[in-house]
């Protein structure tokens, strides 16, 4: 009994070692990215190898030479979809996918989000990450084949700060709040800046536009002045 125990605990080590270092040489083999880098196809890659290494490591029951072949051919085949994807640009789209645009010109792309299951909530939150509050300051924003978001700010929100033009530096009336989304009203959010349902209504005639039902995003600005989104249908059949 005791010897059993003994070699078992040497084949674990052993295996551990092993696994250990063919890990590491795989991954030198296919190359440096940061995690933040990673297209959702290499993370899965990533994972699916070290869970193989994983269970070579610690499952005596696991056939090592089975397990040896799996982790090596999943690793071969991982350089070899990457050594495609250099080659040919058709297929670095096809598995890596392309970037999205979801803000154009300053409006949000409902289509777009949809396509790419983003909803507003998440994309406000992007923005915010790289200190965008409002999606009117924005110009274009693109979504990343690893799910990272570059955003381009109109030219007038560009390098230049207030205080290198003298302008007013008081404080905002409102933080940029959103008011509408997807066509339903926040009723909290409208109480919260203490304004109500008809001033919205107001400023949605005030440019032509007859229900919240048309609008797809709405926000309350620091001034007090209101971004508008519509509906793709909306912004179609508007004239």
């Amino acid at each position: 009994m005791g010897d059993f125990i003994h070699t078992q605990f040497w084949e674990m080590i052993l295996r551990v070692i092993f696994s250990f270092f063919v890990l590491l040489i795989l991954t030198r083999i296919l190359g440096k990215k940061q995690l933040s880098q990673l297209t959702f196809f290499h993370y899965i890659t990533g994972i699916t190898l070290g869970s193989i290494a994983a269970q070579i490591a610690s499952q005596a029951q696991t056939n090592f030479l089975d397990a040896f072949i799996a982790l090596v051919w999943w690793g071969v085949l991982t350089y070899i979809m990457t050594i495609v994807t250099i080659k040919s640009t058709k297929a670095r789209v096809l598995i890596d996918g392309k970037p999205t645009i979801v803000v154009q010109n300053g409006l949000i792309l409902e289509s777009a989000l949809k396509k790419n299951r983003l909803h507003m909530d998440e994309l406000t939150m992007m923005l915010r990450e790289q200190a965008i509050f409002s999606v009117q300051d924005v110009q274009y924003a693109l979504l990343e084949p690893n799910g990272k978001l570059s955003v381009l700010q109109k030219t007038s929100e560009q390098v230049a700060t207030k205080q290198d033009v003298k302008a007013s530096v008081s404080p905002p009336t409102y933080l940029p709040t959103e008011v509408v989304s997807d066509g339903q009203l926040i009723y909290e959010n409208l109480v919260e800046l203490e304004l109500t349902e008809d001033w919205l209504i107001k400023m949605l005639k005030k440019q032509n536009i007859q229900s919240v039902e048309d609008v797809y995003f709405a926000q309350v600005q620091t001034n007090g002045s209101l971004y508008i989104s519509l509906k793709d249908k909306a912004r179609h059949s508007s004239p």
